[in-house]
């Protein structure tokens, strides 16, 4: 191996000292290189050979074989390698022969290469007889200097064994101390502290080093644990550690005897909060919750209670009953929920401004409804929205039943993703009125669900489950593409009447998806309806939640020509100065302010303020659930444009069909209470005659108020979604 590498180092420096002098075909820098390598110990020969493999020089004056073809056994082998390459021949009579080759190249270009031939038995001699020498220098210097290395090794051999006591004492015997300390650091005895070590040099430096890291790693866990088991905002116990003493307390209980119990407590609407008010406000509610619950817990929640925050506005607290009374718990998790409900219902003062929030409770006991803690909590957050269905603001304890009703909640939903294309939605309408003169100029379109077995399902139910598993953005473009051909059917079927407008109701969801103005413009162009025939209404905590989000959707909407309505306005925190920053045309005055306007003086007078307002600020108002003549009498003399009744929707074939029936300039009003009297006697006094139930109104060719309208001709509202309104 040592013959070998000697042979490939040296055809490697000929390689590269070879490459200029051949490609210049200069014979004598090649016969010099050749020579030199030649006179080596054990060269038998070198030889440079062009591409084609004929002898340029051989390492002698006269070149005898220049020109010739290499002819000899290894000769193929060196011609064809492009690396690299050594070959043996043990031919007989001419000894043992190692032949070393390698390609010379000038770029990625083979011009030639060069052979190197080593007598492997002058070698073997070599390097026999340089071994020979050096043993006898070797044995030469061992006898002259045995005695001095006997007593310089002895000498070695006491100083080292002193330094190793040395060592012992002051270095290694630290220095397992501290690795001592650092696996029990490591086991997790963060306290551990090293042995004191009063030395001034670097061991001692590094003990008390190693004692600070210890402190720091000490006190750096204690704030990884209060971190990982305590909620940062309120300081309460978080999930984590909720979790890990339940499991104790099942564990020590479980066959005792004794009773947990676990109230689930979820603030009501807390949402409007954040979006309407930001979230250091939430911030400060939840604070001030925490401290509520905490005090309650403190007086009513007996020996062993334990609160949490589940993060977000969850709650949770464990109470437990004593081992001689069996309805202890129940009786102490009644208590403090009535505690709880009635104590959080008060009003909060928030930043100048009163805030009413609820909570809704769900309580579980253990053993009686699950016995391991994954199913008391599930029983707990079922109770708790059951609580949440009944109207908020209140209790409810765990039974068997309501796991049916998640059940059935859950087959909902996956019924309705289907319910579309099998035909069991559809759209119903509901006529929009002009208070100046009574004449329907709109109509709303309502969701249905007739579901095959179960009938006509509640759009307060169905409409829920759509928000909460996000099937409401795909409904809501079906809903919006369907009315939007409605009204275009409508409209042929009255080419000389002049349309009505189109209101279509936008769930928050699909605003803050942010391609509503895309899908808007697609049922548009789809159907062909005149953007200025569409209405879409957003519910006011919606748009206000993202108020940069909205005001951009809404301005590239009504850059077109679609109209923008603010659902439900009054029922959120936010204030008539929205009105300035997010673009509408009009608002619609929520019906828990119309319902009691005729007793109420502070629902007249907040009415009052907001038809007043919005005026000034050139935006419609609409009234929804207009039910009684009254409510109609005092809405016009404040200036109402317009107004939604309650009564029940027609369907679209019953609209269809009273329009293609009444007169061209006929006034089509819908139902039989005294208001439709009243609107058919405001409409008689300017000489048009109602038409049964069931039909389209007319509108003016302007805007809302009748007053800029000189005339009026029938058109056919199309439909706008209602999403979530329980009564309709």
């Amino acid at each position: 191996m040592r013959l070998r590498r000697r042979g490939e180092g040296t055809v490697g420096q000929l390689t590269e000292a070879l490459a200029n002098p051949l490609y210049y075909f200069d014979l004598d820098t090649i016969g010099v290189l050749s020579r030199a390598a030649l006179r080596q110990p054990g060269t038998r020969y070198v030889i440079v050979f062009d591409a084609d493999g004929n002898i340029v020089h051989d390492g002698s004056e006269e070149i005898a074989r220049y020109g010739q073809p290499m002819d000899d056994a290894l000769a193929p082998g060196a011609i064809a390698a492009r690396t690299m390459h050594t070959q043996f021949d043990d031919t007989p009579g001419e000894g043992p022969l190692m032949d070393v080759a390698s390609p010379i190249m000038i770029g990625s270009q083979r011009i030639g290469g060069v052979r190197l031939g080593l007598d492997l038995e002058s070698a073997r001699g070599f390097q026999d007889q340089a071994v020979a020498d050096l043993r006898h220098r070797l044995d030469e210097l061992g006898r002259r200097h045995l005695w001095g290395v006997g007593l310089l090794s002895g000498g070695l051999l006491a100083f080292g064994a002193l330094m190793l006591w040395l060592t012992q004492r002051w270095l290694v015997r630290p220095i397992r101390d501290l690795v001592d300390s650092a696996r029990a650091i490591e086991a997790g005895q963060f306290d551990t502290r090293p042995p004191s070590n009063d030395r001034d040099d670097e061991v001692g430096d590094l003990t008390r080093a190693f004692d600070r890291m210890s402190q720091s790693v000490a006190r750096h866990d204690r704030d990884i644990r209060r971190m990982a088991y305590t909620d940062a905002l309120t300081g309460l116990a978080n999930r984590l550690a909720f979790r890990e003493a339940l499991d104790r307390r099942l564990l020590q209980l479980h066959g005792a005897g004794r009773q947990l119990g676990l109230l689930f407590a979820d603030i009501d609407d807390f949402k409007r909060v954040n979006d309407t008010l930001g979230h250091d406000a939430g911030d400060e509610v939840l604070l001030l919750f925490a401290s509520r619950i905490r005090e309650a817990v403190e007086r009513y929640g007996g020996e062993g209670a334990l609160l949490a925050r589940f993060g977000g506005d969850e709650f949770v607290i464990l109470v437990q009953g004593s081992a001689t009374d069996s309805g202890d718990v129940r009786a102490v998790a009644t208590r403090l929920a009535e505690i709880l409900v009635a104590e959080l219902g008060q009003p909060i003062t928030l930043r100048d401004r009163q805030v009413f929030l609820g909570t809704s409770i769900g309580i579980t006991l253990f053993p009686e409804d699950a016995v391991g803690a994954t199913p008391l909590m599930k029983n707990g957050d079922i109770a708790m929205y059951q609580a949440k269905v009944a109207g908020k603001n209140c209790f409810r304890f765990y039974s068997r039943a309501m796991d049916q009703a998640v059940e059935r909640r859950v087959n909902l939903e996956h019924e309705l993703r289907g319910a579309w294309d099998r035909g069991e939605l559809s759209l119903a309408y509901q006529p929009v009125y002009r208070l100046a003169d009574g004449l329907m100029i709109g109509a709303e379109a309502l969701l249905r669900w007739k579901h095959p077995e179960q009938g006509m399902i509640s759009p307060s139910v169905f409409i829920d489950v759509a928000e909460q598993s996000g099937l409401i953005e795909t409904l809501g473009p079906q809903v919006l593409r369907s009315a939007c051909n409605d009204a275009v059917l409508w409209q042929q079927a009255r080419e000389s009447a002049e349309p009505l407008f189109l209101a279509v109701n936008v769930s928050p969801r699909q605003l803050r998806s942010g391609t509503l103005p895309e899908v808007v413009a697609g049922c548009l162009h789809d159907s062909g309806l005149d953007p200025q025939r569409l209405h879409l209404e957003l519910t006011e905590t919606a748009v206000i939640g993202d108020e940069a989000l909205a005001s951009s959707l809404l301005s590239r909407l009504r850059s077109t020509g679609v109209k923008v309505w603010l659902d439900d306005f009054g029922t959120g925190f936010s204030g008539l100065s929205h009105l300035r920053r997010v673009p509408v045309d009009g608002v619609k005055i929520d019906r828990s302010f119309i319902a009691d306007i005729l007793r109420d003086p502070d629902d007249l007078a907040l009415t009052t303020a907001i038809i007043a307002m919005a005026h000034s600020l050139g935006i419609t108002v609409v009234a929804e659930g207009v039910e009684k003549e009254g409510q109609y009498t005092i809405l016009r003399e404040r200036g109402c444009d317009l107004l939604v009744s309650h009564f029940a929707p027609t369907s679209f074939d019953d609209l269809s069909a009273a329009m293609t029936t009444s007169r061209a300039d006929g006034v089509i009003f819908l139902g039989q209470s005294s208001l439709h009297h009243a609107l058919n006697r405001l409409a008689g006094s300017e000489a048009r005659s109602p038409i049964s139930p069931s039909a389209c109104v007319p509108e003016t060719s302007s805007s809302y108020p009748a007053s800029s309208a000189p005339a009026r001709r029938r058109s056919c509202a199309a439909p706008a979604a209602r999403w979530a309104s329980p009564a309709r």
